[in-house]
């Protein structure tokens, strides 16, 4: 078993730096559904189960033909004729023997008659080219299960995702410039104590220079309160002047030039860091004050359990101030006053981590569940992350499509730009309801492709006359949508494969923020955009 768990670090090492192992227990034990092994489908597996997730079935009642066996890696010439959901799984089986990979030979229309539930056991569903009839189905009875759907589609130089999640809550959304949570200027007790066992003015010259920076920002600024009337510097002079303050705190050799001090010069480069406010973000004010987070019934998610007792612990122990984070930055100091300050924000964190413990089993016998139902590892977690805590609501697929809550003002503001990637949104709605109407896509057969742009221009026109779009499209995009004949460009295929599976990956580890709630990429152009619809 210890020679099984070293050899999955050793196999999943770089990703385990990413996600840890908790996020690696996520990924092993998800069980991702994909619909229509294509080329963008194969290549998002692919990247699922390189990573190791527990398993995954492929749904897909289509028979491999020579033109799959062109554009997909994970299909050869002595698979056409075969089942595509066969081929494709005893392909991508071989990539990593710790994922158990399974098939179904039927059409989600076929499963979505006889057997609706079916779809309910997943992780994640990731449906790809799916007909606009199929997602709308699908996607409601995902979303009445709460089950997150993936679509999924590239199509010519374009690619597109939709995240459908009612509701996706993040507790690690690791964000890239995360203030540091050091709280000088609201020292608590310990910090207090600990600072009082410091006098720079009685140091020999060793110590000076070894003594952290948390320390000597702190020390000059108790003396700068008592000067300034307990107001901390707040502008950029206020700021400068404390700057200078502090280096003039650097020890002088005996001609009066200040010596080489690292560490004063650190706490001189940190003073920004230093004195951030410590603040609760608006971000976790408003999950504060959601609904969910203040009316705990039995059916509540552990997150709203722990934001609940978060929140009750700001009220009393935190004194309006979240659970202290607990971890330091690394700095210039001697090995032990580096460990010594280090574990003061150590054990407060402890403290307050088992302070939201209390308020935890307590909401839990509140609603008549086991007081041991949330893990003391899962309170830790969440309060070391309780200033980054983020939540996702997308909108249903049938608000989006509905011709009453679709959301015109977010299409109309972005076509003010009529070459912006909200074009290629509307482009690939009138594509589908080309393909509702002749049962094929535009431009397949070369012959027809001048045929079809202005059969493609009545379904676009159409289109936006069902919505009241009062906006113009170049007849350009049509005459590039039915030249694409829907083709599936390996390339773009690959990055779409690649960026949906990422966001999967934030899906089933709960790590990350995912994108809300439309994605669209323009190969051609090399640009992206998120829309919100």
């Amino acid at each position: 078993m210890a020679a099984t768990k070293a050899s999955k670090e050793q196999k999943y090492d770089r990703q385990l730096r990413l996600w840890g192992d908790h996020g690696q227990e996520a990924l092993e034990n998800a069980h991702v559904c994909l619909i229509n092994a294509t080329a963008t489908g194969t290549e998002i597996l692919k990247n699922l189960v390189l990573p190791g997730i527990g398993a995954f079935t492929v749904v897909d009642g289509h028979t491999v033909t020579g033109e799959d066996v062109g554009n997909n890696f994970f299909l050869c010439s002595d698979s056409i004729g075969k089942n595509r959901a066969q081929a494709a799984t005893e392909l991508l089986q071989e990539l990593n023997s710790d994922v158990s990979g399974n098939f179904v030979e039927e059409s989600p229309d076929k499963l979505l008659d006889n057997n609706p539930e079916f779809f309910h056991r997943f992780t994640i569903v990731i449906g790809v080219h799916l007909p606009e009839s199929t997602c709308l189905r699908l996607g409601s009875i995902l979303w009445s299960a709460s089950v997150p759907f993936l679509v999924c589609k590239t199509y010519g130089l374009m690619g597109y995702m939709r995240l459908v999640v009612q509701e996706h809550t993040v507790i690690e959304s690791h964000p890239d410039n995360a203030l540091e949570d050091l709280r000088l200027d609201q020292p608590f007790s310990e910090l207090k104590d600990h600072l009082q066992s410091y006098d720079l003015d009685s140091m020999d010259k060793k110590d000076h220079s070894h003594t952290p920076w948390i320390i000597i920002v702190s020390k000059f600024l108790e003396k700068w309160l008592s000067e300034h009337n307990c107001q901390p510097p707040q502008n950029y002079k206020e700021k400068e002047a404390f700057r200078q303050f502090i280096r003039e705190g650097i020890l002088k050799n005996e001609n009066g030039i200040p010596e080489d001090e690292e560490n004063f010069e650190e706490a001189i480069k940190n003073v920004n860091t230093a004195l951030n406010p410590t603040k609760i973000p608006a971000a976790v004010e408003d999950l504060f004050n959601s609904e969910q987070c203040n009316n705990i019934t039995s059916q509540t998610l552990s997150f709203w359990v722990m934001l609940r007792a978060v929140k009750e612990f700001v009220h009393k122990e935190g004194r309006g101030n979240l659970p202290l984070r607990g971890t330091i930055p690394d700095m210039i100091a001697d090995s032990q006053k580096f460990i010594n300050i280090q574990n003061v924000y150590r054990e407060k964190a402890m403290q307050d981590s088992a302070a939201v413990s209390k308020h935890v089993e307590r909401l839990l016998l509140s609603v008549g569940k086991p007081p041991e139902g949330i893990s003391e590892r899962d309170v830790r977690l969440f309060c070391k992350n309780s200033s980054f805590l983020r939540v996702v609501r997308c909108r249903s697929l049938a608000e989006e499509y509905n011709v009453d809550t679709v959301n015109r003002d977010e299409i109309t503001s972005c076509m003010d730009n009529p070459d912006s990637e909200m074009v290629f949104y509307l482009m690939l709605r009138a594509v589908d309801r080309f393909y509702q109407r002749h049962s094929r896509y535009p431009g397949v057969y070369n012959y027809q492709v001048e045929e079809d742009i202005s059969k493609l221009k009545l379904c676009v026109n159409s289109l936006l006359q069902e919505y009241s779009l009062n906006v113009n499209i170049k007849d350009d995009y049509i005459h590039e949508f039915c030249r694409y004949g829907a083709a599936e460009p390996h390339t773009v295929a690959a990055l779409l494969g690649g960026s949906a599976a990422q966001e999967a990956i934030k899906i089933i580890s709960h790590q990350f923020v995912p994108f809300s709630n439309t994605f669209i990429y323009n190969a051609m152009s090399q640009t992206s955009a998120t829309l919100q619809l």
